[in-house]
């Protein structure tokens, strides 16, 4: 005969049952030890760290290599008299001793501050003209915005050969145009007078597309419900320009303001493609004069030293839009406080 299977019994309803509670604590009071199949919650974050550490060590290798350690050997540089061949000495503060009476440096230092002064506010005046412009609905406006922003994507190197052949003073194209007018041909590129001037020119048509489509994109953010009450009001284009336009458009405007300032002082490739610094010096900037004084004559120590003074400049330069900041919000402060007293 078959096995019978074992009846199920049930416990009495008088006996208690014993709460079932898990044990938290091991021998000694300690956790258990944790199945060999997973992980505590500690070991498991010490290895998503590796890993997380792992993927990101390639980076901060390239930019130990690349920034941190160049920056630091070349400040020591500064203090040192160094022709890339010979060992280096020490001399201190001797190179920016020199620096300071160094009529190159001065003159490097004028052209620079010419340059930026001119560049910076001419730059974003015609991107603000043309970005007015291209807000509106006209036809063909997409056509317009890329032809205006091709110059920008054109490298420096290629607008300095380019403009090299255009603005040759007897086989360029700008004096045979010049010549059809009855102008005399000009010197351009190789005249004193007038080479920072094109310089200048060839800057303005490859950076004013960058503002135009930074001030485009801003324009396109300004809340319509504004301008429709402001034409509500009565306000003219002027005024709509005036007290609603160019409010909405601080933030960006002090954003390229200091992106083109930062830009103009670092000029280089374009002079190096175009003039080398010439002529008689009148095209030589701050950071070709660094590159002149550290790999044509030499001295890396000296250009060192004209190196970090463009970094102290470029530093106050970009604190200086926070100071600002600090120092008008302390006014606001100090008024709203000073009409509560009242």
């Amino acid at each position: 005969m078959p096995r019978l299977p074992t009846p199920v019994t049930l416990p009495d309803r008088g006996e208690k049952r014993r709460p079932r509670t898990r044990t938290l604590l091991g021998k000694g009071g300690t956790a258990p030890d944790a199945p060999p199949g997973r992980r505590t919650p500690r070991r498991r974050l010490r290895q998503e760290t590796a890993t997380a550490w792992a993927f990101v060590a390639p980076s901060v290798l390239v930019i130990l290599g690349l920034s941190v350690v160049p920056v630091i050997w070349s400040l020591l540089l500064s203090f040192q008299a160094d022709d890339l061949v010979t060992p280096s000495r020490w001399v201190g503060l001797d190179n920016y001793r020199a620096l300071a009476q160094d009529p190159h440096f001065d003159q490097a230092v004028r052209n620079t501050i010419v340059y930026t002064v001119l560049y910076v506010p001419l730059s974003i005046g015609f991107g603000l003209l043309l970005a007015l412009a291209l807000n509106r609905r006209i036809r063909l406006v997409g056509l317009y915005r890329t032809l205006i922003f091709v110059p920008f994507v054109i490298s420096a190197a290629a607008q300095g050969v380019l403009f090299s052949f255009i603005l040759d003073p007897e086989f360029g194209a700008a004096n045979a145009v010049l010549d059809k007018l009855g102008i005399s041909p000009q010197g351009f590129l190789n005249d004193p007078g007038q080479a920072l001037a094109a310089l200048l020119a060839i800057s303005l048509w490859s950076g004013t597309g960058f503002c135009v489509v930074v001030l485009l994109a801003a324009l396109q953010d300004v809340p319509p419900s504004l301008i429709e009450a402001a034409r509500l009001d009565g306000a003219g284009r002027l005024r709509l320009l005036r007290h609603v336009v160019l409010p909405s458009l601080g933030p960006v405007m002090t954003f390229l303001l200091l992106w083109q300032a930062i830009t103009s002082l670092q000029v280089f490739d374009l002079v190096y493609v175009t003039t080398k610094g010439g002529p008689l010096g009148s095209t030589t900037v701050i950071v070709y004069f660094i590159w002149e004084q550290a790999f044509k004559n030499f001295t890396a120590g000296y250009g060192a030293a004209a190196a970090y003074a463009l970094a102290l400049a470029l530093l106050v330069l970009a604190a200086l839009p926070r100071l600002t900041r600090g120092l008008r919000d302390r006014a606001r402060a100090d008024r709203h406080l000073e009409g509560a007293a009242r």
